[in-house]
């Protein structure tokens, strides 16, 4: 196992691209030390802002209030990152296997664009969890994000694939333009969900404000989901069984576009703006 220990706090956003199994797992301490960061747009060396001990490992295991550094994790394809505190923006963006676990909060951007593996954050997570970057066409494209606590704007904004899992509150405009994959809101959402979403499925616990483009289109109980429940159970999360066996209200939408899409609320859903 390599572990860093944040020595201080940058003053400004840390750019850090090579806290990643990929680019540390066969290097020596000497090597990993000699790493480049970026404090704006001068170049450093990891030493200089982490204590290093360990090498050749593909479990990387950080320790400190990294809420100010960015890139941790990026486009990962192997191996295991765990982080003691708080992770800064676009942790595990364009990743495509492996798992990054975070004990604390999670900023904006978390899974951007990922293709694959597994993010579990045990606390918060900023606006634009597994979403599209700006004049991007698609985000997350496959894997799964877990987060237990609440999320912020435009979580699953244009996904394709994948499932996105929020156990606390989430706010405007979640899965807007969604294009596919599932996204399971344990507390709800605020207002314009799915808007404009072309495919996939939103589901949610708790009663929505629908815009009035998504069209009533049944009551059922989907047997889908028993399989979600089980799957994810299975990777360790804290899922209720009651997602896959309770009776959900289908709506269809976004009739606007007009898409196929589809958010099924449990129980009785509400009608709004």
């Amino acid at each position: 196992m390599i572990k860093l220990h944040l020595k201080q706090q940058p003053t400004v956003p840390l750019e850090a691209e090579c806290l990643s199994p990929d680019t540390m797992a066969a290097l020596s301490r000497a090597e990993l030390a000699a790493l480049p960061v970026f404090l704006g747009k001068r170049s450093c060396r990891l030493d200089e802002f982490f204590e290093i001990d360990g090498s050749a490992e593909e479990h990387l295991e950080l320790h400190g209030d990294l809420s100010k550094v960015k890139w941790i994790g990026r486009a990962m394809t192997r191996g295991r990152i765990t982080i003691f505190g708080d992770a800064g923006m676009h942790l595990g963006a364009h990743m495509k296997d492996g798992a990054i676990e975070v004990r604390g909060n999670a900023s904006d951007w978390l899974g951007a664009e990922m293709k694959g593996g597994v993010i579990h954050v045990h606390g918060h997570a900023g606006g634009q969890v597994g979403a599209a970057y700006r004049g991007s066409m698609s985000g997350m494209n496959g894997g799964t994000i877990f987060v237990e606590r609440s999320a912020g704007l435009e979580v699953g904004m244009r996904m394709k694939r994948g499932v996105i899992v929020v156990n606390g509150p989430v706010r405007d405009f979640a899965g807007l333009q969604m294009k596919g994959g599932t996204l399971i809101l344990m507390e709800g959402a605020e207002i314009r969900t799915g808007a404009w979403m072309t495919r996939g499925t939103i589901v949610s616990l708790k009663r929505l404000s629908l815009l009035p483009t998504f069209l009533y289109a049944c009551t059922y109980q989907p047997t889908f989901l028993r399989l979600y429940v089980r799957g994810l159970q299975e990777m360790g999360f804290a899922i209720p069984q009651e997602i896959g066996t309770g009776m959900y209200q289908r709506y269809s939408g976004d009739s606007a576009i007009p898409g196929k899409g589809e958010i099924l609320v449990l129980g009785a859903g509400e009608r709004g703006a």
